[in-house]
């Protein structure tokens, strides 16, 4: 996987995001001190469950010749006592048995944000200069 770098953006808390070429931004709301010019950093934890599952099922769908035309999934996050609360909900669209639609459902809660989300976390933190 290809390493994610963080700099000091413009404004006040604005932050450039890097990986290899790609470029993009990831600011807090302007009632946050912002000045909300991109995603948050949980808005961004909350994209990458989103995509991942809709990139798991779309996967999944064109290997077993599913009649999967779109899967549009949305997601939630709310703090509350320490927790992260997600909601993801999921919309399938296309010609589909209630089996299938089943089995999609398990898939979902298999795409690898998911697993690492709801699995066990290490974060290593360290200086290097």
């Amino acid at each position: 996987m290809r390493k994610v770098q963080s700099q000091f953006g413009d404004g006040p808390l604005q932050q450039k995001l890097l990986v290899d070429d790609l470029q993009f931004l990831s600011d807090a709301a302007l009632d946050q001190g912002g000045s909300g010019s991109g995603p948050n950093p949980h808005e961004y934890l909350g994209a990458a469950l989103a995509a991942c599952t809709s990139m798991t099922l779309k996967m999944y769908a064109t290997r077993k010749a599913m009649g999967l035309e779109n899967a549009i999934v949305t997601v939630d996050i709310e703090r509350s006592d320490d927790i992260e609360k997600f909601t993801r909900d999921i919309t399938l669209v296309g010609n589909l048995s209630l089996e299938e639609k089943a089995r999609l459902l398990e898939i979902a809660n298999k795409c690898p944000i998911h697993k690492a989300l709801s699995g066990e976390i290490q974060i290593k933190t360290q200086l290097v200069n």
